[in-house]
């Protein structure tokens, strides 16, 4: 394991956010808008190893939702993870960003790359309506700051001004 050293160099997340508007623009497709900015999160933004999205869908025992991998970049991963469980389960269910610096420290985190140390999960939220989070792993730990929080929720804020969610 490594950690993020403290004078690494941050993004540029304005300018990644008019970056994000300007590679969506003239697409509404949630599929296609999904695909372009997992691509985009995982290629500019340095020590990743997994970036994609988790989508709400109803679950198998039919009572409640689980969230269903959708979009991504980075190995295989898990396929479906109910609400409240793991990382992207808690954020699904707080409605809210949650930061973790070493997810080995996570009660319930859900280990689908064992090389994954940090992760941030953005709850998408349109609407009023949860249709389902943003999930990206790093193999730093503490690798996501509050810098990286709040630039991460404007890329975010960015796809779903851009997308139809329905």
């Amino acid at each position: 394991m490594y950690t993020t050293p403290e004078s690494s160099t941050r993004p540029d997340y304005a300018m990644l956010t008019r970056q994000v508007t300007s590679i969506l623009e003239g697409e509404r497709d949630l599929t296609a808008n999904a695909s372009q900015f997992s691509a985009f999160v995982y290629d500019t933004i340095a020590e990743l190893n997994w970036a994609g999205f988790y989508l709400t869908v109803p679950s198998k025992k039919g009572d409640v939702q689980d969230l269903l991998v959708g979009p991504f970049q980075g190995k295989v991963a898990c396929a479906r993870i109910p609400f409240g469980r793991g990382v992207c389960g808690a954020s699904a269910v707080e409605r809210r960003t949650i930061v973790v610096a070493d997810v080995h420290a996570f009660p319930g985190h859900i280990a689908c790359d064992s090389a994954s140390n940090a992760e941030i999960v953005i709850p998408l939220v349109k609407d009023g309506k949860l249709i389902g989070v943003f999930d990206i792993d790093s193999p730093a730990l503490n690798r996501f700051s509050d810098e990286d929080r709040a630039g991460l929720e404007a890329m975010v804020a960015a796809f779903l001004d851009a997308t139809d969610c329905a």
